[in-house]
């Protein structure tokens, strides 16, 4: 079964630390939590009874950690899945786009695209082949960026660092 620790390496390798890019959608991130994902599942780091920008600035590998475990890692079910580098790219895409990261594998899965992980979609996971499964997501994420930057060309800027991320998990 496949190991979140794994993961974990590759991604925050993948991340940096505290930046709040005018151009990243995401706003501020730190290790690549975004306010929106910390306001849903931290707390207020620096006490003054917000969370805000400073409260991400303050993030640890520990917070990191947890934030990719509960939010990310468990909602893929990835500890049932058999073949780690399937976990890591789908956990990955979850991680860099939300649901999408669920649906779009479900549909290539031909299960229910419900954007929720199930027996069903697990079951799916674990039949499909492994190395095509990998192409078809991998071939599907870089439609998927393709499409980001299609909508709005200021996004161009990331593609690079994008693909090379998806790169790395072939």
């Amino acid at each position: 079964m496949a190991n979140i620790n794994h993961l974990a390496t590759k991604l925050f390798l993948s991340e940096g630390l505290f930046a709040n890019d005018p151009i990243d959608h995401g706003g501020p991130t730190n290790r690549g939590i975004t306010l929106s994902t910390w306001r849903k599942v931290g707390y207020d780091k620096d006490g003054d009874s917000d969370i805000d920008i400073d409260d991400i600035r303050l993030l640890s590998p520990a917070d990191a950690m947890l934030v990719l475990e509960k939010c990310y890692w468990d909602r893929w079910h990835a500890g049932e899945i058999k073949n780690q580098k399937i976990a890591d790219i789908l956990v990955d895409w979850l991680w860099c786009s939300g649901k999408w990261g669920i649906i779009i594998p479900q549909r290539i899965l031909g299960v229910p695209a419900d954007g929720i992980v199930g027996p069903e979609t697990i079951k799916a996971v674990n039949r499909a082949n492994p190395y095509q499964f990998l192409i078809q997501i991998y071939n599907s994420r870089v439609a998927f960026i393709m499409n980001i930057i299609k909508k709005d060309p200021s996004q161009s800027r990331f593609e690079r660092g994008w693909l090379n991320r998806l790169n790395g998990y072939l």
